[in-house]
Parts: structure tokens; sequence; C-alpha cells
């Protein structure tokens, strides 16, 4: 499967798109000035401990506080040989400073989670001090391969004389032993560092920063089915190569300059995608659709049939759009990067075999994405379950704001609704204040139904109160604001 990687640069942002067979799969943005905290390392200072959440509030220097878990604080392997779980409150108290690293950006009003069990990563390693252990990657399945890497990873160890674990990610699959050697000592020049500087740093502060997004590029997505990589930055296409060359130097006959006047994300029908990626609903191929609804808790996906009315029967058009749909929400989920809890409300399927037909297809669809899905079976409703590893906001998240008309509902009240309310603050104002007449300010779709299909209701309140009603229209206020004046 033919795959490529383009890489967009603007003073303000960095986006990255990856590209299957000329379909985008998966679309990343990094604003310059929001850069994601995922992989940073802190030296923070512990605000408050609760001891009934079995976790504690970090500053670590960032707009909101940090969260710390109880899981996250003790070293994997203490949680082994522990019989009792520790309590947060005899390992941690207010105004301790401590080295945490962040594994969940901030999202909406949630603070950044973060762990004490620390990591740095280089191209092909994960370097783990707190550890001593060596783990491979799952998508290294070559047992001849692994077992290569895991005995020369140990004597590369071995002869540097360094502590610590690591996890040979997939990119290492056929690497040599003078690039694990050089990879290692990397690593450890890098923590080196890091803990000189740990000593003099006061909290709260940075001591570590992972990578920008392009250079995250070359280290976490590039495959042996990557054919190329194009960057529309000269610039940038110099620091990839620089960056490649000192890590990977096969990777540079990758990198591509794309010098041309249209702009790169729209030869490749990247920038409809974002616009997709961000409208509640998707129409399917077939005449089917699908609706995202995304909140903190989860997300829920609805697919629906549409105007598909298949050739044979119901079942069969349920069945051909469920198809449809569970390779389209696979990869919606990849394009939005959504995370945490997945519902899918498939439609409902009478014959047994569809509907292990169409779960078949779903995991054989998440099966591609880079990250992990982790699927739950079918729920006694008919509901399919997934979580995907969230560590970043999503798509929507990162471009969208919350509406200032609906306060982030996804609705508002209707003009009958607003004229009635309208109707009734008259009646509590004319009670409220002596005056001669009272004065309405409201958008223009309210004035009208006020002045049209409730003119009755109008005229009667007007005899019971004794006063005029006048009606002005703010065509700058959004349909659910108005006010009422004593005039």
């Amino acid at each position: 499967m033919s795959q490529e990687i383009l890489i967009n640069i603007t003073p303000m942002e960095t986006r990255v798109a990856l590209v299957e067979n000329g379909v985008p799969q998966e679309i990343h943005v990094e604003r310059n000035n929001k850069r994601g905290l995922v992989g940073n390392i802190y030296k923070g200072k512990v605000v408050r401990v609760l001891p009934g959440m079995q976790a504690a509030f970090i500053d670590i220097g960032e707009a909101r506080t940090a969260f710390l878990h109880v899981d996250d604080l003790v070293p994997r392997s203490n949680k082994k040989t522990n019989a009792e779980p520790a309590e947060i409150s005899h390992l941690l108290h207010d105004g301790q400073q401590l080295v945490v690293q962040v594994i969940k950006d901030p999202v909406g009003s949630k603070g950044a989670r973060l762990s004490a069990e620390l990591s740095i990563a280089s191209y092909s390693l994960v370097y783990m001090p707190a550890l001593e252990h060596i783990g491979i990657s799952q998508r290294i399945e070559d047992e001849e391969e692994r077992e290569r890497l895991k005995t020369t990873l140990t004597s590369v160890v071995d002869e540097l004389q360094v502590s610590g674990g690591y996890i040979l990610r997939t990119v290492a699959e056929g690497a040599t032993d003078n690039e694990l050697r050089n990879a290692v000592s990397f690593l450890s020049r890098a923590w080196a560092d890091l803990v000189e500087r740990k000593v003099s740093a006061t909290a709260p502060c940075r001591l570590y920063e992972d990578l920008p997004l392009y250079k995250r590029v070359l280290r976490d997505m590039v495959r042996p089915e990557i054919e190329k990589i194009r960057v529309d930055s000269r610039e940038i296409l110099e620091k990839l190569t620089s960056f490649a060359n000192k890590f990977n130097p096969e990777i540079v006959r990758l990198l591509e300059h794309y010098p041309g006047e249209r702009p790169l994300f729209y030869l490749y029908g990247v920038e409809d995608e974002i616009t997709k990626a961000l409208q509640r609903k998707i129409d399917l191929k077939s005449g089917g659709s699908l609706v995202f609804d995304q909140t903190e808790a989860m997300s829920t996906i609805d697919v629906n049939t549409g105007a598909f009315v298949g050739r044979r029967n119901l079942e069969e058009t349920i069945y051909k759009t469920n198809l449809e749909a569970a390779v389209a929400i696979a990869r919606q989920m990849r394009i939005r990067n959504l995370g945490g809890i997945i519902i899918v409300d498939f439609i409902d399927m009478q014959n047994a075999e569809h509907r292990r037909q169409v779960l078949r297809a779903f995991e054989k669809a998440v099966a591609r994405d880079r990250v992990r899905t982790i699927m739950s079976g079918v729920t006694e409703l008919g509901l399919v379950q997934a979580t995907r590893k969230r560590t970043s906001q999503s798509l929507g998240q990162i471009m969208c704001a919350e509406c200032p008309t609906c306060q982030g509902r996804g609705y508002v009240k209707s003009a009958e609704s607003i004229s009635y309310e309208i109707l009734r603050d008259i009646l509590r104002a004319a009670r409220a204040y002596e005056c001669d007449s009272l004065q309405v300010l409201a958008s223009p779709s309210v004035i009208e139904y006020l002045l049209d299909e409730d003119s009755a209701q109008v005229a009667d309140l007007e005899k019971f109160i004794g006063r005029t009603i006048q009606f002005r229209v703010e065509s700058l206020y959004p349909l659910e604001q108005f006010d009422i004046i004593p005039v």
C-alpha cells in the first residue's frame, strides 16, 4: 500500500497528513503558541494531595495544575510486589518537589495527566531510567528478529555500562549493532544533561521538551510502507535532513521538497478532509450517514441508512450500510484523533453472521491505526464499545472553540420559546417598575415572532398591565439574548 507523509509549514502552525493511496488517513496540527505537552518533563511542586481520589495536583508552570494518580507515581516494579495499594498521602505532601512527565495533554477543563515514571525517546529506542527491562514493540512480529534485537541491545548496554530499561520501537526492526549503540549513547547523554539541570532548577520549571511535530514525524510515523515525505518549506527540509542524517540516514532519501504553486494540502485533498472532520454529520457513498458527538466523557457515533434502500430487502440494506460505516468510522477516528471511550451504534441486524462480519470488518480497519485501540465487543443493547489511547487533543478541540451562543450545547431555544419568556418577563417588569411603557430589545427573528404569531398575546398583555409595549430589533443580538427597558 502506497503511503506518503505531507508536512505543511506556516509561521503559525505545523500540519502533517498521512496519505494512503491518495486518501488522507491521519491529520495532525500543532500550533506554535500552543504546542502539546506530552513527553515534556517538569520539576513540579505538589499543590494539593487528595487522599480520597488517591491523587495529587501538581504545579508544573502551565496555566492549569496537572493531575498525578498514585498508579502513575509508584514504579511498576513496586506495584507487583506490594500486597497493599500505596496511599498517596504517605508518598506526597503539599509543597513537595518532584520530577514528572506529561502523558496526556490538557483536554477541556482538565489539566495534563502526569507520571513519575520518566522516559525519553530516540528514533529507535525509548529509555526508562527507573526500570531494568528490555521490551520490544508488538508490531515487530518476526521471532528471530525480536530475539536478535534483544540480544544485541543487551550486549550494547553491558558494553557501555549504562543502567535503566529500554523499549525497542517498531522502526528498530533491522537496526545494526552500531545504530543501537549510537541510540543508547545519545539517550544516556540526554538523560545525564536532564539530571544535571534537575539539581539546580527551581520548581515549577520545564527540564526537557519533546521534539516539535515535524521532527516527531520522522521518529514516530516513518514505516517501511512510507514512500515519500513531502515538505513545503526548504528551511524545515534542511532541519529534517540534518536530523535524519544524525539518527537514521536511510530516511534522507524519502525527504522531498514540494515547490508547487498549488498548496500541498489542497493538492491531496487534505483541506477538504479537515472540513469534513469538523462536521457533525458525514455522508456515506451508499446514501447512509454517520453522526459524531464528542463530549469530555466519550465520543458516540450513530449509523443511519439514509436514502440507501438496497436491492433485495431491508436486512441487506442494513448489512451493506454497516459494512461501509465500519471502514469509514475507523478512518474518521484516525483523522479526528478521537480518544478515550468510543461507542458505535450500528444499525440493528437480525442475522448473527452479519453482526459478526461487521464487527470483524471494524476490527480489521481499526488494526491499521498507529494508536492502540481496544475493542470490547458488543453490548446487550447492540452497541460496539472501543477505547482509543488519548494523548493529545482531537482535531476538533484544537481547531474549534465553544459556541458563544449555545454555550457548547449544540442547540439554542426556539424563537417561540424566547417569545414566551419575554412575555413573562414583561409582566414581572411591569410589577417592578413605575413607567409609561416597556421597550423590548431582541434579535430579528424573535421580534418578528412577537409581532406576528404572538401579536394577540402582546395586545392582551398591554391591556392587562395598562401600558404600551415597544419593540426594537437588535441585529447583533444572538437568538437567546433580549432586554426589557422601562421607558
